[in-house]
């Protein structure tokens, strides 16, 4: 190669600091940031449904002494014989059919992107009504929970889940689920924001 070759064309204008640069790297698109929020929902409808099922199952029969007929009677704890744990039952129950319509609306927006910004705004309110329903019934159902595992002296309300164990299990079991589910909904919430917040114009 000869040494004219070598030489630089005077007349070349020199590299921009654009072009010498790498462009940056851009916020994530809509469809990978939908994709997170589909699994997140898919994570979302398996912990209210299991929560759900454990909960319904957790029926126990045991023999105890009935005081207003001074005899031994068959009696069942199942969840409908409190209104906190019917509660909890049917807050699990909305939210669990609420996880497949919202996953089902991510999907379509992975496929029509366009309407990302409306579907995001409507995600961020429903998902934090969606987190007040979990956070207070299992707040409800922990707090009749804890009353059947310690009692309370003070206005001599027994114990109970010395008794009826396997149901307390099953309870246990359900609310410590369901506050799983609860931080998946505080993940979408986060996650929405954090989607809106990058469509917002520098």
């Amino acid at each position: 190669m000869s040494t004219e070759e070598k030489k630089a064309d005077p007349e070349a204008a020199p590299p921009s600091k654009e072009e010498a640069l790498p462009p940056p790297a851009g916020p994530p698109d809509a469809a990978s940031l939908f994709t997170a929020d589909v699994a997140l929902r898919g994570l979302l409808f398996a912990s209210t449904l299991a929560a759900l099922l454990v909960m319904v199952t957790s029926k126990q029969t045991k023999v105890v002494f009935d005081p207003r007929v001074s005899r031994l009677v068959a009696a069942e704890a199942k969840f409908d014989n409190s209104p906190a744990f019917t509660y909890f039952v049917v807050a699990l129950s909305v939210t669990c059919l609420y996880s497949i319509v919202t996953a089902l609306a991510s999907i379509s927006v992975i496929l029509k992107p366009v309407f990302s910004a409306s579907f995001l705004l409507f995600f961020v309110l429903w998902d934090v009504v969606m987190l007040g329903l979990v956070a207070s019934a299992t707040g409800t159902a922990g707090g009749v929970g804890y009353i059947g595992l310690k009692g309370n002296s003070h206005v001599d309300w027994k114990k109970v889940c010395n008794v009826y164990d396997k149901f307390c299990q099953h309870l246990a079991a359900s609310i410590a689920i369901s506050l799983l589910a609860a931080f998946v909904l505080i993940l979408l919430i986060t996650l929405s924001i954090f989607s809106l917040h990058k469509k917002i114009p520098k």
